[in-house]
């Protein structure tokens, strides 16, 4: 993907003004209610027209002023998912699925409408009425029409807000295997990192209307280490779920963790706190946390009175861990050197 814009838009209380290129083809919108996300959304997609400025698309031009184009949203074929779904209450599932893709000239219909139904696991509601759906197999349903007009583009409008967080993290996972699969470009806006962090490569920092940052998604949430009193969240994917007494044990590339939570067979998505990971600079002779993992320390970060200490453990598996300056300097945190990384079994919690 390659998104080029220089458009500004004046309203009385608010001006946007954006400029910046895009080529990740998983790319964030990221900031605070207010500060213009959904203006963009809709200059992009043609619902809005700028004051003035260009728009374009793998070098074709959607909007330009001096050139007095101005394409109509049907022409610019760029796909747009809101904070509701928007489905037509008349239609059922199926005819919902297919109404773009009908009005799509046979010759860009790219995406196989059968993989794409499976993939979304949509095969037992195809009959069903909308009105009959939940909030999640909404937001399924009006992702796949969105797709199966075969888009350039598909822009997607805080589309998880709203969502109680056990739909929301139901929805995660069909996105990431959609926007993998079919190879869409994506512009993800939110106002949440931990969206950010597992659906784009690459985040525009919106603030007052304007792109202040470009940068990697996790850059921007180790940024958020010293600034969020959440710290930084590790995710963790653990694999093949075994009983061990009354917790679960889990395989993380060559290392076992224990946690308090069930999973399923396959890939399970685990959230584990910076602040939850305690470092020893000797394996301790006695803890009442169930993991213990050897580590060496690649890199501390942070300024302040938070400092966040990247390390890596077997396997090539990655962890954060936020500590305080003193520690830093009793445990002499530094590069190469190794330390334990322990972790209570009830710190990782199980998202999808």
């Amino acid at each position: 993907m390659r998104l080029e814009v220089a458009v500004s838009k004046k309203f009385e209380s608010f001006t946007l003004k954006a400029d910046f290129t895009v080529t990740a083809q998983r790319c964030g919108v990221f900031g605070p209610s207010g500060s213009g996300k959904s203006t963009l959304m809709h200059l992009l997609a043609g619902l809005l027209t700028p004051d003035e400025g260009r728009i374009s698309l793998a070098g074709e031009a959607m909007f330009d002023s001096a050139k007095n184009i101005d394409l109509r949203p049907e022409e610019r074929r760029i796909g747009v998912v809101f904070q509701h779904s928007h489905l037509f209450p008349h239609l059922n599932v199926q005819r919902n699925l297919f109404y773009g893709w009908k009005r799509t000239p046979e010759a860009e219909r790219r995406i196989a409408s059968d993989a794409l139904i499976k993939v979304l696991n949509l095969e037992h509601l195809l009959e069903r009425g909308v009105g009959s759906l939940s909030g999640g197999e909404k937001q399924r349903v009006a992702l796949a029409r969105t797709v199966l007009a075969c888009p350039r583009l598909i822009l997607m409008d805080e589309p998880l807000t709203g969502l109680d967080e056990q739909l929301k993290y139901q929805i995660i996972p069909y996105l990431k295997k959609v926007f993998a699969e079919f190879d869409i470009p994506l512009l993800f806006i939110s106002h949440s990192l931990q969206e950010m962090r597992l659906l784009t490569e690459e985040v525009l920092v919106f603030e007052k209307g304007r792109v202040e940052e470009s940068m990697p998604v996790d850059e921007l949430a180790r940024n958020h280490l010293t600034t969020s009193n959440r710290g930084y969240a590790n995710f963790l994917s653990l694999y093949d779920p075994c009983p061990q007494g009354d917790l679960w044990r889990y395989r993380w590339g060559e290392e076992s963790l224990i946690s308090t939570e069930s999973g399923i067979d396959g890939e399970n998505l685990f959230e584990l706190g910076s602040k939850d990971i305690t470092l020893f600079k000797k394996h301790p002779q006695a803890t009442s946390a169930r993991n213990l993992i050897a580590c060496s320390v690649v890199g501390v970060f942070g300024d302040g009175n938070r400092v966040g200490v990247e390390l890596s453990c077997a396997g090539g598996g990655r962890l954060i861990s936020q500590i305080v300056p003193e520690s830093v300097r009793e445990l002499d945190i530094r590069e190469g050197v190794q330390v334990i990384a322990v972790i209570k079994a009830s710190a990782l919690r199980r998202l999808c």
